[in-house]
């Protein structure tokens, strides 16, 4: 229980990392819309990354089957107070990178050789300057994929050594790329130059990672050192299922994209942005406790402390939950506003900000689910059990196209973001049962609490939404708009802390009298 302070501090940290990340992230978004809003180029170059960033974000990022695995194979082979890893740490370090190396070059040359028949199958569409430039933007960016896994395994080790800062703010070299190439560009019809810096900052990334693992004391010496060898085994039944799972999330993305195709152009531009924007807080929030408890659970679950894992899984995931519910609430009442204030200029129009917003309302129904999801899932990762995810995820494939199908006619756009929430409530769900029979993790208590929770969210919801409805004095400027979002966006958290204080819910009260001792040691001693 004592480590419950650590634990937060490394949150909070994790946090403040992925802020100044995400805002980054935003400038370039705004960049991006800027310079080419939402249409063709656009829509070539987010259709094109899509397979870079399966490999950058999803195989590699912090999260992703490589860090994952590392994780969780190497905290329980590493002291985090040794000063140098073990001979035969530092072996099956350059086991797993050298054979992830092979795969992943093998895995960039096939995609640079097919992209235009990689993108002709992926985008439904007759467009085939659409086709031709998505097709050139991922020639340009099959790098990325070839140093995807690579970066995971840095991130893991970095972070199984309480080393939290460059696996969260690294990312951000891709944003500053973009933002700098695309600011000083005299002009860039075909968006060959959003490709470039693409790359360009997966490969700076990549390069920041190499001296701090070096520090640590591993040294680069390759083998294949595969037979015989129980730890890699180990490592590759965590990763082989879970670069499953996210290639089947991934083809989820797929999904959505044929259907996008059949829409009016920028629609899958509309449906990244509002994915962007959904992620700033969500990111932030799933990353921030999930990566400094899931050492904790892969170590308390090996010496088969179940009673902690249980105690951390209230404490972190709840504390989770009672951020994200008010999130939730405040992009429904306000998505269309913050999407104006952020990307509303140059060639995006109000066109696209309905795009984007309404894309964006229907994403936001899944956060709690998402929070769920990815909670458990790293405690199916702490079992050395990556299968069930994998099987859970393959499981709704047929789902999603089948909720695309339903509501696409009706919905447009807003068909796309409703069934993934809906997939996502799904995977939750499925996941969360299943894993009664390795450990009860007192879902009792976690879902009286979400009620509750969920009682003051409507609560404050309602009064914000009438104020916002009759808002007295109008925005008609920028400024008087974010002026509007920002009152309205504090008195909806005022009002949910207040009424959460009412109905008893003990993360209200943890966060007044953490204030309370804040001030005091501040300003009072």
């Amino acid at each position: 229980m004592n480590k419950e302070p650590s634990l937060l501090k490394a949150a909070w940290l994790i946090a403040f990392v992925i802020i100044i990340s995400k805002f980054v992230g935003f400038l370039r978004d705004i960049c991006i819309a800027n310079y080419y809003g939402a249409g063709l180029v656009s829509d070539a170059y987010f259709y094109a990354y899509q397979i870079p960033s399966l490999a950058i974000i999803l195989m590699g990022g912090v999260g992703g089957p490589f860090h994952s695995a590392t994780v969780s194979v190497f905290a329980k082979l590493i002291n985090p107070d040794d000063k140098m890893p073990s001979e035969k740490v530092n072996k099956l370090f350059n086991t797993f990178l050298t054979s992830s190396f092979i795969l992943f070059l093998l895995l960039a040359v096939i995609i640079f050789v097919f992209s235009d028949n990689i993108m002709g199958f992926i985008i439904h569409s007759n467009n085939m300057q659409l086709v031709s430039l998505a097709g050139n933007h991922l020639r340009i960016m099959t790098p990325v994929i070839l140093i995807g896994g690579i970066i995971g395994i840095y991130y893991g080790l970095l972070i199984t050594y309480k080393c939290f800062l460059l696996p969260n703010i690294s990312p951000t070299l891709v944003s500053l790329s973009i933002i700098i190439i695309i600011a000083f560009s005299k002009g860039d019809k075909f968006g060959t130059l959003l490709a470039i810096a693409t790359t360009i900052g997966a490969i700076l990334q990549f390069l920041v990672q190499v001296p701090a693992v070096k520090k640590l004391g591993f040294k680069i010496k390759p083998n294949l050192n595969i037979k015989n060898n129980p730890e890699f085994k180990n490592l590759i039944e965590l990763v082989f299922p879970a670069a499953l799972s996210s290639t089947i999330g991934q083809i989820y993305v797929y999904v959505d994209m044929f259907f996008a195709s059949q829409l009016r152009e920028g629609a899958w531009t509309a449906i990244g942005y509002a994915n962007r924007i959904f992620q700033f807080p969500v990111g932030i929030l799933v990353t921030a406790f999930l990566v400094p408890l899931f050492p904790i659970f892969s170590k308390l679950i090996g010496e088969k402390k179940f009673d902690d894992v249980k105690y951390y899984f209230r404490k972190g995931v709840g504390l989770l939950n009672f951020v994200a519910l008010p999130v939730m609430f405040i992009i429904i009442l306000l998505a269309y506003d913050v999407v104006q204030i952020v990307l509303q200029r140059g060639e995006f129009d109000a066109s696209a900000t309905f795009m984007v917003s309404q894309a964006l309302i229907f994403l936001s129904l899944a956060i709690i689910p998402y929070v769920f999801r990815d909670s458990v899932t790293r405690i199916f990762y702490s079992f050395n059990d990556s299968k069930t995810p994998f099987l859970v995820a393959f499981s709704s494939v047929i789902l999603k196209f089948i909720l695309n199908s339903l509501f696409i006619d009706k919905l447009g756009i807003a068909a796309i973001t409703l069934s993934t929430s809906l997939v996502t409530l799904f995977n939750a769900a499925l996941l969360g049962c299943i894993l009664l029979k390795k450990i009860n993790l007192g879902y009792k208590t976690y879902f009286i609490n979400l009620l509750k929770m969920f009682i003051a969210g409507v609560l404050a919801f309602s009064i914000n939404f009438i104020i916002h409805k009759y808002w007295i004095i109008p925005p008609e400027s920028w400024i008087m708009l974010v002026v509007k979002t920002f009152i309205i966006f504090v008195l909806c958290i005022v009002l949910y802390i207040l009424f959460a204080i009412a109905l008893k819910i003990e993360y209200a009260g943890e966060l007044i009298e953490r204030t309370k001792n804040y001030i005091r040691q501040k300003f009072i001693h």
